[in-house]
């Protein structure tokens, strides 16, 4: 059974002693908290970290009409996108900067441009690690909001921060170890032996 946003509310609100809700529209004051802050959480928590399991890659389209001054083009942001990771060209990062929903650049018609950046993957496919992360941040949300008592509020931020440390660490280790460029060091060491 795939996981879904509702899943993660009601686990959250059992969590916390409450009644779990089956739905955005149930009209308790769990669906109507639910409903407003889900997704805000889970936007938050998504552009704290670099999650690989939400992290894409497109080629993007050159916009006819130039910006006015300092870059050379224009690029549209994917519309789901979160946060950008970076811009390339031929697999080399460029310098960028965001307007808006727009990147500007410095490049030639001919380049093919790449945008990497995140988007909120759908619930069924986040990593067990960052489901209990969202969990354990919308029982805080519940808990003041919800039940009204800050005490156990603060305790689930705590306990979801925790988390999300845990998560962030797991979810780094989706990707190939990137190595440390040592030749330029072990050149200098070499030339200063005497």
């Amino acid at each position: 059974m795939a996981l879904t946003s509702i899943d993660v509310c009601a686990r959250a609100l059992i969590l916390i002693g409450a009644s779990p809700i089956t739905s955005f529209d149930d009209g308790t004051t769990e669906a109507i908290v639910a409903d407003n802050l889900y997704q805000d959480t889970v936007r938050d928590l998504l552009s704290r970290h670099r999650w690989r399991f939400a992290s894409s890659q497109i080629q993007m389209n050159r916009l006819v009409d130039a910006p006015e001054h300092k870059w050379d083009a224009a690029y549209q942001i994917p519309a789901e996108c979160i946060l950008v990771h970076g811009v390339y060209i031929n697999g080399n990062p460029i310098e960028f900067d965001r307007y808006q929903d727009l990147i500007y650049c410095n490049a030639a018609e001919t380049d093919e441009v790449f945008i990497d950046y995140m988007f909120q993957a759908d619930e069924s496919l986040w990593p067990p690690y960052f489901v209990m992360t969202v969990i354990l941040q919308m029982a805080s949300v519940f808990a003041y909001s919800v039940d009204q008592q800050e005490a156990l509020a603060d305790l689930f931020e705590k306990r979801a921060l925790r988390q999300f440390t845990v998560a962030r660490n797991l979810d780094s280790q989706s990707q190939t170890n990137r190595k440390l460029p040592v030749s330029r060091f072990l050149d200098v060491r070499r030339n200063t032996r005497m």
